[in-house]
């Protein structure tokens, strides 16, 4: 069972638990009164509210596998997630007014129901269910690189996960996959391209067991594409234009629709953003840069300003932990990241989109390609407003940090969609409540 199915699987488990504690609930709220069409109509005004509510266990990482769930950072997230669903629940009912019903006390045992049964729910999951659907891994090969991998891996543990470490005698590869009871056999991309190592491959073919190499290993169990796993064959494999044809009139419809209401919802914000900046020194509001875009065209974005006037007098640098420069205000915005709203402006003019990997200012951007190998690959695509790598990194402070940070762009450059849009997007929404480390 693969880490994706495992979390459908659980979704769908939240799914079906809503609906069973809907039914509990209004045989409680309505005893002597209850019958199917109570529940079907109670049923049929809480289906919105409900994709909210799973929506909020997404954006909260309650599907996030790799934490176990009797951990102390997840049953926080998990209680905080909660309140957040009661919260939502009566802004839904008593304020939105799109249903008929007003639940009131029978909201309040929903919501404990729920929360609960999902916690019970994720236990089982883990202790029981993963424990039965077991998936043992051999890593063939020896390197830092496998090192990382079983680290990665072994953060799934829980979830019935196994790594073994065979060597690299390919002689006795056929006998270690049989003894083991190996289900997957993880191999360095370089073995599949010499004679000797193919011949013993194919030779184990006959055991059941599926091979993988190791940039396709660490998209499943890291999301990123670590830059020492993979050469030049492999860009020329996986690197394609995707946003052809009406592909790309679809995501820009989109960008632009999203950043419209993005600019909709968020005007109060500029307006006290604006007054913020301009009481603390008087200075401009706004920020701004140059930075590099689709096939390294320049174009120019703009931020509320978070710095001192005189931030760069001495020249462009890396921001830095705790940054000086930073004004009180400038501070709050950066937090709240509210600095970047802005930039939706650039998204309606098509400079960014609404996900992409983030652009760089041309002075890094030049240091960075010395450095970085294959970094002019992130000038293939449209740069982004958020990215995969914004969520899952801090920001960049070093030419170290950027080379990581480029590994979760080659993520998603490889596997960009307008599904993985949307759920970059709903996860920026973390971005907000979630202090920059």
């Amino acid at each position: 069972m693969n880490i994706a199915f495992r979390k459908i699987i659980l979704l769908l488990g939240d799914a079906f638990l809503l609906l069973v504690s809907l039914w509990i609930t209004l045989l409680i709220g309505f005893w002597g009164e209850w019958d199917i069409g109570l529940f079907v109509s109670h049923a049929a005004q809480f289906s919105l509210l409900y994709i909210f509510w799973l929506i909020i266990f997404y954006i909260s990482d309650l599907y996030d596998l790799s934490v176990p769930v009797t951990s102390l950072p997840f049953f926080s997230r998990y209680v905080i997630s909660i309140l957040i669903l009661f919260a939502t629940g009566v802004l839904y009912f008593y304020f939105l007014s799109f249903t008929s019903i007003t639940p009131k006390t029978n909201l309040l045992i929903h919501v404990v129901l729920f929360g609960l049964a999902s916690y019970s729910w994720r236990v089982f999951f883990a202790s029981k269910l993963s424990s039965i659907a077991r998936w043992r891994i051999g890593l063939f090969g020896i390197g830092s690189e496998l090192d990382d991998l079983e680290h990665a891996i072994l953060s799934y543990k829980h979830h019935g996960y196994e790594c073994v470490r065979l060597g690299n005698d390919i002689e006795y590869l056929a006998v270690q996959i049989r003894d083991q009871k190996l289900q997957t056999v993880v191999v360095p991309s370089s073995f599949l391209t010499q004679t000797n190592y193919i011949q013993a491959l194919y030779d184990c073919l006959e055991t059941g067991v599926l091979f993988i190499d190791l940039p396709q290993a660490f998209e499943i169990f890291s999301r990123c594409i670590p830059l020492d796993v993979v050469d030049q064959q492999w860009f020329i494999r996986n690197i394609q234009d995707k946003q052809h044809g009406l592909n790309r009139y679809f995501k820009r419809g989109f960008d632009v629709v999203a950043a419209l209401m993005i600019l909709l919802c968020t005007f109060p914000l500029w307006v006290l953003s604006a007054l913020a900046i301009k009481i603390e020194d008087r200075g401009n509001i706004f920020y701004t840069q140059e930075r590099l875009g689709l096939h390294r065209a320049t174009f120019k974005i703009r931020k509320f300003r978070s710095m001192r006037k005189d931030a760069e007098e001495s020249g462009a640098q890396w921001a830095t932990k705790d940054d000086p420069r930073v004004t009180r205000v400038g501070r709050i915005l950066r937090r709240t990241h509210l600095d970047e709203i802005p930039q939706m402006l650039n998204v309606l003019r098509g400079d960014l989109s609404l996900v992409g990997p983030r652009p760089e200012r041309s002075v890094f951007v030049e240091q960075l390609e010395r450095e970085i190998p294959h970094y002019r690959v992130r000038h293939f695509i449209k740069p982004g407003f958020t990215g995969w790598a914004q969520i899952k990194f801090r920001y960049a402070r070093s030419v170290l940090d950027s080379k990581r940070k480029f590994e979760y762009d080659l993520y998603y450059i490889k596997n960009r969609s307008f599904i993985l849009d949307v759920l970059i997007l709903l996860k920026t929404v973390q971005l907000f409540f979630r202090r920059d480390q």
